[in-house]
């Protein structure tokens, strides 16, 4: 497993950037550089079970499923994959799905005079190595006008 850095500054304060990457619709917009169609259901409440799903070929979702290991309001989320989704059943057992099993993902975000730090480590298998180090800047960076463009409406 390969555990990728990304780092990106956010001229918003924190608490939008936390709510622009976790908000459902703005999800949505930030996340479609991975899979169009990509959203989550479940909790980001510490100790909550969340699926990150996208359709499939075959018009099922599919992704991952995870558990919420930490969430500090406006400082960290750290999520531990269990396994994936396939044509919207969890699959924890079987040797694909394990594949995924015990991969993290962290954010950690942090403020200093209005701009926002945010730092995303994630736990990947070989395979998709190269596909993330290419999308993750381009989600982050969309991810980055979403939320300059919901500080500046607040102004």
């Amino acid at each position: 497993m390969d555990k990728l850095h990304f780092t990106i500054r956010v001229d918003a304060p924190v608490h939008t950037v936390w709510t622009t990457m976790l908000d459902e619709s703005t999800y949505r917009d930030w996340t479609r550089t991975f899979h169009e169609g990509s959203h989550y259901v479940g909790s980001w409440a510490q100790g909550g079970l969340i699926r990150f799903l996208a359709p499939d070929q075959n018009g099922s979702h599919s992704g991952l499923v995870a558990t919420v290991i930490e969430n500090r309001r406006d400082e960290f989320i750290s999520l531990e994959i269990r396994g994936e989704v396939s044509r919207g059943i969890d699959d924890t057992t079987s040797a694909h799905a394990r594949r995924f099993a015990g991969a993290h993902e962290d954010y950690s975000f942090s403020e200093s005079d209005g701009v926002t730090t945010l730092v995303v480590e994630v736990d990947t298998d070989e395979e998709f190595t190269a596909m993330f180090a290419a999308d993750w800047p381009r989600a982050l960076a969309r991810l980055a006008e979403l939320a300059e463009e919901r500080a500046s409406t607040a102004d």
